[in-house]
């Protein structure tokens, strides 16, 4: 092959916020893959908060990608040399981890993408990880009834915009929080929220206590900050909080304080973190529910694309930020499905 392989490196760990001098872009030759090994030419690259804390140094729940090494991250990618009997070339795979031009992946870990009318990139997506999280947050966690008040914050990303919608289904009545008018239009005329609450608009608290003058139910987290202590005191007795992200707060270099947690006695709240991986059965079933969603469009969503490998870490960037709009892709090559 005669093009370079291209791939995306930590040059230095975050100090704060990430700037564009963390990364670099290096080329070396694309490799061939071994017995049981799948090559496969990146298509879509998926960006996602959790990357920022790949970034740092610190103990979480996944290894922190080395200084020197190549980011990590999902992508969809087309077979082009296959030494597993469950890939051909020209299938299209999901799972392979790295900002790469090509990728080699043990075959064990890819998943074969069925042609079934779906959007490649909605496997990042809707029918991805997001959705997945949205999907176990709703399902084992929050389980809301019909009634019930849900709020879910980050509305119009993957995530909150996918709860949102399977909590309106079950009947509840759901108010989205997020950032700016064009988002909040989107969620309540779109998406089909019941409402939705700029928290760039002024005092949220007050935004939630006309929205929801009786409390909250159901709390879907992901941002964190302001938000979450704006939310917390509406919480109802019994009230669910799915704990699955705070993005506003990843850049931070010391944690925010947190609410006084003594009403999580009086009220007898139910607070649970979520890591979808813990869940891994959860994707394919998810995956098999909502299809069918997403061909007859009765599953909405929206893709914010970046175009081009190199401007990955400025996505990243960007996103940490609050500057995407919906899913947050990038293109490294040309989609031909």
């Amino acid at each position: 092959m005669n093009q370079p392989r291209r791939s995306v490196i930590l040059r230095q760990r975050p100090d704060g916020a990430p700037t564009e001098a963390d990364f670099a872009l290096q080329e070396d030759a694309v490799p061939a893959p071994g017995p049981g090994e799948v090559l496969t030419r990146t298509i879509w690259l998926s960006i996602d908060p959790y990357m920022r804390g790949r970034l740092s140094g610190a103990q979480s729940y996944a290894e922190p990608v080395p200084v020197g090494g190549v980011l990590e991250g999902e992508t969809v990618g087309e077979v082009i040399a296959s030494e597993h009997p469950n890939f051909a070339v020209g299938d299209h795979a999901l799972g392979a981890r790295r900002w790469q031009s090509h990728s080699v992946s043990p075959g064990a870990k890819l998943v074969r993408l069925p042609a079934d009318g779906a959007p490649l990139s909605a496997y990042l997506g809707v029918l991805g990880m997001p959705g997945v999280t949205a999907y176990s947050a709703i399902t084992d966690i929050a389980r809301p009834r019909a009634g019930e008040v849900v709020v879910v914050s980050a509305a119009s990303g993957p995530v909150g915009s996918v709860a949102g919608q399977l909590a309106k289904r079950i009947g509840a009545r759901v108010i989205g929080i997020a950032g700016g008018a064009a988002k909040c239009a989107f969620v309540r005329d779109e998406l089909g929220f019941d409402d939705c609450l700029d928290h760039r608009g002024g005092d949220l608290g007050a935004a939630l206590r006309a929205a929801c003058p009786d409390g909250v139910d159901v709390y879907v987290e992901n941002v964190g900050g302001a938000v979450q202590r704006a939310v917390f005191p509406m919480m109802r007795p019994f009230g669910r909080i799915a704990m699955i992200g705070m993005v506003a707060e990843y850049n931070h270099r010391e944690p925010a304080p947190g609410p006084n947690l003594m009403s999580v006695v009086r009220k007898r709240l139910h607070i649970q973190g979520l890591i979808v991986s813990d869940k891994p059965g959860r994707f394919a079933e998810w995956r098999r529910l909502a299809a069918p969603w997403v061909r007859d469009g009765s599953l909405r969503y929206r893709e914010d694309v970046v175009e081009g490998l190199e401007n990955a870490p400025g996505a990243l960037i960007g996103m940490l930020e609050g500057r995407n709009f919906g899913k947050l892709l990038v293109r490294v090559g040309p989609d031909r499905a």
